[in-house]
């Protein structure tokens, strides 16, 4: 799936991290110019606690906006999600063969996953284990604490 520097988003993934960008380029970015410069301003930079860490902040967004413009270069849209089998962007139901057990995984790129919201990174061992797969598959997922198996029941 791609190079290694690839970052796979969806449209409001991709959103959200274009409005990041802007926000950190015309709002954080000359708001911290401002606090540098009133900072500044107090006179003795070598004790000026409000100096340091206006330039800590200023550290922080920059390399912020190089990751995320580093990122938009290397962006690929989830679009034409195909249901025959798991890939990136499907959501994923499985039981657990050992238990039973059913779980719902959507399975995005790594930027936006978030266990919480049942949304995994498409490297995450049980997206790997899944993709390729159908419905009816049994696969083992091989995790950090040791492996199981699991059955797809349905892929949207």
């Amino acid at each position: 799936m791609g190079n290694k520097n690839t970052v796979y988003l969806t449209q409001e993934g991709l959103d959200d991290l274009k409005k990041e960008l802007d926000d950190l380029i015309n709002v954080r970015r000359p708001e911290n110019v401002q606090a540098i410069k009133e900072a500044r301003a107090l006179g003795d930079l070598s004790e000026n606690a409000e100096y340091d860490a206006a330039r800590n902040e200023q550290a922080q967004i920059e390399n912020r906006i190089k990751q995320l413009e580093k990122m938009l270069e290397n962006v690929s849209i989830i679009t034409d999600v195909q249901t025959d089998t798991v890939g990136i962007g499907n959501t994923v139901s499985i039981k657990y063969v050992d238990d039973d057990d059913e779980e719902e995984y959507k399975i995005v790129g790594s930027q936006e996953a978030d266990p919480f919201e049942s949304r995994i990174s498409n490297e995450s061992p049980i997206a790997q284990a899944l993709f390729d797969h159908k419905v009816g598959d049994i696969v083992t997922v091989n995790s950090p604490n040791g492996s199981y198996d699991v059955e797809i029941v349905e892929i949207k």
